[in-house]
């Protein structure tokens, strides 16, 4: 499954990776790979492989799901499309309460002692995950599964995540896209050191 769900995501643009030039980043990283898993939403068949996959990955590791909680934004519509599948309850966690009405984090309502699953596109660091974890066990939740369709792999993530006491599953990931991209010859040989050594050192990382 890793490698049929990378190529899906290099085939529709979802994951690109560049070395000459680099993407730049928000934080002002720069980095061979740039991931926008948002444009999966735009073509019905692949959406369906990766909604199906994401249940298969579930069952595969027999996880008790009372609901789910997508990440604002771009967890929302897959943690929505799972949530309709499985016929469970969803809440989304804003990154931020809102500053009237009722100045929900959540919205939707969290059961108390109940197990929800987080639904995220991408694990970069792991923060907006992190922040629909803890907003959803402030209401009472339990949470002990993130559930992604991408990772980046990095150090930062995995530390985040085990501090957090929260297992991370993906469908695929980045060593996996790389070797695809190789295999398809998107990229050669030099290339692939290039940007797996991104991924050890990301911040100190040199474009060439």
């Amino acid at each position: 499954m890793p490698d049929k769900i990378a190529e899906t995501l290099l085939n529709l643009n979802a994951v690109m990776l560049r070395t000459k030039p680099p993407f730049t980043w928000a934080s002002g990283i720069l980095s061979p790979i740039y991931t926008d898993n948002r444009i999966l939403m735009s073509y019905p068949r692949e959406r369906e492989l990766i909604v199906n996959s994401l249940i298969k990955l579930l069952k595969k590791n027999k996880i008790t799901i009372d609901g789910f909680s997508g990440t604002a934004t771009a967890g929302i519509p897959w943690a929505a499309w799972l949530a309709q599948k499985l016929k469970k309850p969803m809440v989304y966690a804003r990154s931020e309460a809102k500053d009237h009405g009722k100045e929900n984090k959540v919205e939707g309502k969290v059961e108390e002692g109940k197990n929800y699953v987080i639904i995220e596109d991408l694990i970069s660091t792991g923060g907006s995950s992190l922040n629909t974890i803890n907003a959803v066990r402030e209401m009472g939740g339990v949470v002990e599964f993130t559930i992604a369709i991408f990772t980046y792999e990095l150090e930062k993530a995995k530390a985040n995540f085990e501090s957090a006491n929260v297992k991370l599953l993906t469908l695929t990931n980045f060593t996996s896209l790389v070797k695809t991209a190789l295999d398809k010859k998107s990229i050669s040989k030099e290339q692939l050191s290039h940007i797996m050594d991104w991924k050890r050192h990301p911040e100190g990382w040199v474009a060439v």
